[in-house]
C-alpha cells in the first residue's frame, strides 16, 4: 500500500495540493458566483442556508486550506493537503461501504480527459466486488446551458464511466468527452434509473453537477472538487454531499493514479 508520506510528497509534487494552477482570481469569482445563486457555479445545487462571499471563503479555507483572508486576490490557490488526505480516507470508506453490501454505484465526470481513469479503475473495482455498475440513458440527449447558448450533447459511458459528448464526436465508447459542470446529465442518467424496472444508484461517484445533482435529490454522493468548485463543499456542510476531497481536478490523467491505488487499498479493493 502506498505510505501517507508518499501519498502527501505525490500530493505536492503534481500539484494536486499544495499551491495548484487553480488562481485566486478564479476561486474568489465562483465564491461571488455562488453567493450570487449563479447556476454556473451551484451545480445543481439549491443552498438552504444563505451563502455570501466571506461565509464562503470562511468554509473554502476550513474545507480546502485556502487562505482565508479577502485581501488575498491574486496568485495560485492553495490546498492544504492534510485535508486531501482525509478527504481521500473518508471516499475510501464511503466507496468500501457500498462495496461490502453489493450496492448499485453510478459514476460520472466533467473531466473526461483528465479523471476518466481514476473513476473507471474504481468502476472495474465495484464490479468485481459485485456492485451493479449503472449505465442508464445511454445515448440520450441532454441540452446543455453553454457560454455559446445551449448546446445539444449525447450521454455515453466509456468503461462504466458517464460522460457526455458533442453529436458527431468520435464513436460511442471513445475516450473523448466534453468538459462540463452542468447537473443536467445526472438528472437525466437518475430519472432513466427510476422509470420502469430501472435500479437506483446506491452511491454516485463522480464530480461537478454529477455529486450536486446527485445529492440535491437525496442520492449518496462522493466526489472531487477544485478551489473553485464550492458547490460540493457547500453540500457537504449542508449534509447533501457526502464527502467532498479537496484537490486540483485538472492534472495530467496519469497523476491520480497514486490516488486510486490508495483508495482502493483503503476500500479493500485491491486487485
Amino acid at each position: 500500500m502506498l505510505s501517507i508520506g508518499a501519498l502527501r510528497a505525490h500530493l505536492l509534487a503534481a500539484r494536486l495540493a499544495g499551491p495548484v494552477a487553480t488562481s485566486r482570481e478564479e476561486s474568489l469569482r465562483s465564491y461571488r458566483l455562488f453567493a450570487a445563486r449563479d447556476p454556473r457555479v451551484t451545480l445543481g445545487l439549491d443552498p438552504e442556508w444563505g451563502w455570501g462571499e466571506r461565509d464562503l471563503l470562511r468554509l473554502m479555507a476550513d474545507k480546502c486550506g485556502v487562505s482565508d483572508d479577502p485581501r488575498h486576490v491574486s496568485g495560485p490557490d492553495v490546498i492544504d493537503p492534510e485535508r486531501t488526505l482525509a478527504g481521500l480516507d473518508a471516499f475510501a470508506v464511503r466507496i468500501g461501504e457500498v462495496a461490502a453490501r453489493r450496492g448499485a454505484v453510478l459514476l460520472g465526470t466533467g473531466h473526461p480527459h483528465r479523471l476518466l481513469g481514476f473513476y473507471a479503475a474504481l468502476a472495474d473495482a465495484l464490479s468485481a466486488a459485485g456492485c451493479p455498475v449503472l449505465t442508464p440513458a445511454q445515448g440520450s440527449s441532454v441540452d446543455i446551458t453553454t457560454r455559446f447558448g445551449v448546446r445539444t450533447y449525447n450521454l455515453d459511458y466509456v468503461r462504466g464511466v458517464a460522460l457526455v459528448r458533442e453529436p458527431g464526436a468520435r464513436g460511442a465508447g471513445s475516450e473523448t468527452g466534453a468538459h462540463t459542470h452542468s447537473p443536467l446529465p445526472v438528472r437525466v442518467a437518475l430519472g432513466a434509473s427510476a422509470g420502469g424496472s430501472g435500479q437506483v444508484p446506491d452511491l454516485v461517484i463522480g464530480d461537478h453537477g454529477w455529486v450536486c445533482g446527485a445529492g440535491q435529490l437525496g442520492i449518496e454522493a462522493v466526489g472531487l472538487a477544485d478551489t473553485d468548485d464550492p458547490a460540493l463543499f457547500v453540500g457537504e456542510a449542508e449534509g447533501r454531499v457526502a464527502v467532498a476531497v479537496p484537490l486540483d481536478d485538472a492534472v495530467r490523467s496519469d497523476y491520480y493514479r497514486p490516488l486510486t491505488r490508495y483508495v482502493l487499498n483503503r476500500a479493500c479493493l485491491s486487485q
